[in-house]
């Protein structure tokens, strides 16, 4: 996982790099507590580890710092409440044994989406970064295999939520809010059941140099930002996994991790400032897929395979893309279907991902890939080009 902290690193540069450009930035300063029950996804959770612990809640504390853009630039008056910084939070399932007290670095981006008054309003949080200092970790089959939760020194650490902001003084606002939390390694390790925690969150904010009130930016001006527009993206990805298989009817996890390396190509029609849909076309080659007909013998561990060829391992596949898409920060899904894919993997697939654009047309993708909706199949860590086309 030192690779996605790498990555999550290059997300924070990004944010500063796009921070050092702009001018008369409304900065803040605050911090949070968000208790949380942690729901019982797996039996690890439930008690069947080594130490017979059962989790059922968490609490973590954390320290933000965030941004807004300036009320007189063209980002501050089309995206209206907008902000965007780096928090890290410590975190304790009290199961300090088994579990550890993982601190996180994240970066995160929210806005609001209903004012009821000047000073109260409703809206949105997400947060992407990594999770350090797991405790008893038990990865590949080793000592203490029942612990199904975590299996890796770092994991991901993902969130998304709602949030009720009050301006309690011009320097001081109130927060609390509801939100859910997934900790995973992306199956890049095994075991990789995860952990997820809903809960709440209760947060004070120091604002450091507050800013007018933005001005409408006027219909010229949302016209321009809203208008229908085709793009395409195209990316490179890769990333390492773990694989199952089924030899004579024995499912078996098999040694070793395995590269993954994809081209994605996304033509995206933006439906205005905030929206855009389009369809993918993924191309991926999995080395740990169609494995099973190439067996030499050994199970487990000492399990051999001969190398199959390349279209045994290549899968190519069709999705459905939507994208909400704000300065900075993009956040994509997206549902498909291969219509060529290896043995062992699953024809329907989803991806969720985080786009940090480096300038206008280049950014840093971290997505993840299930099957049916529920089966781990690789991280999608890698680089990405817009191209702008027509306007309509």
């Amino acid at each position: 996982m030192k690779r996605v902290v790498i990555i999550f690193l290059s997300i924070v540069w990004a944010l500063s790099v796009n921070a050092s450009k702009m001018d008369s930035l409304q900065r803040r300063v605050g911090m949070e507590v968000s208790p949380a029950y942690v729901i019982p996804t797996n039996s690890s959770l439930k008690g069947d580890n080594l130490y017979g612990d059962k989790v059922h809640c968490s609490f973590a504390g954390s320290l933000r710092g965030d941004f807004s853009f300036n009320p007189n630039s063209c980002e501050g008056r089309l995206y209206q409440g907008l902000y965007q910084g780096i928090g890290v939070d410590l975190r304790t399932f009290f199961r300090h044994r088994f579990l550890g007290e993982p601190v996180s670095l994240y970066v995160y981006q929210g806005a609001p989406f209903k004012h009821f008054s000047n000073r109260l309003w409703l809206g949105y949080e997400w947060r992407f970064g990594a999770a350090m200092g797991w405790g008893d970790r038990t990865g590949d089959l080793g000592l203490g295999y029942t612990n199904g939760a975590i299996s890796t020194r770092v994991t991901a650490h993902m969130s998304a939520g709602i949030k009720l902001h009050y301006a309690l003084a011009l320097h001081w606002h109130l927060s609390l809010g509801v939100d859910v939390t997934h900790f995973s390694n992306g199956n890049t390790s095994f075991p990789n059941s995860g952990i997820n925690t809903a809960g709440i969150s209760i947060g004070a904010a120091y604002v450091i140099n507050p800013q007018p009130k933005a001005e409408d930016p006027g219909d010229a001006m949302k016209e321009e930002a809203d208008k229908g527009r085709w793009m395409w993206d195209v990316m490179a990805y890769g990333a390492w996994r773990k694989r199952h298989v089924v030899i004579e009817g024995t499912e078996m996890l098999i040694r070793g991790n395995y590269a993954v390396a994809g081209l994605q190509f996304t033509p995206m029609r933006k439906i205005n400032r905030w929206f855009s849909t389009g369809v993918a076309l993924d191309m991926k080659y999995d080395r740990s897929s169609g494995l099973v007909p190439y067996w030499k013998g050994g199970y487990y561990m000492e399990a051999e395979f001969d190398k199959p060829p390349f279209g045994k391992q290549l899968s190519v596949g069709l999705a459905a893309m939507a994208e909400f898409t704000m300065p900075i920060f993009s956040v994509s899904a997206g549902i498909g279907y291969n219509l060529l894919n290896p043995k062992e993997e699953k024809r329907f697939f989803q991806m969720l991902a985080v786009k940090a654009f480096l300038t206008r047309n280049v950014y840093l993708n971290v997505g993840y890939r299930l099957g049916d909706f529920k089966d781990p199949q690789n991280l999608m860590l890698g680089i990405g080009l817009r191209i702008p086309a027509s306007a309509r």
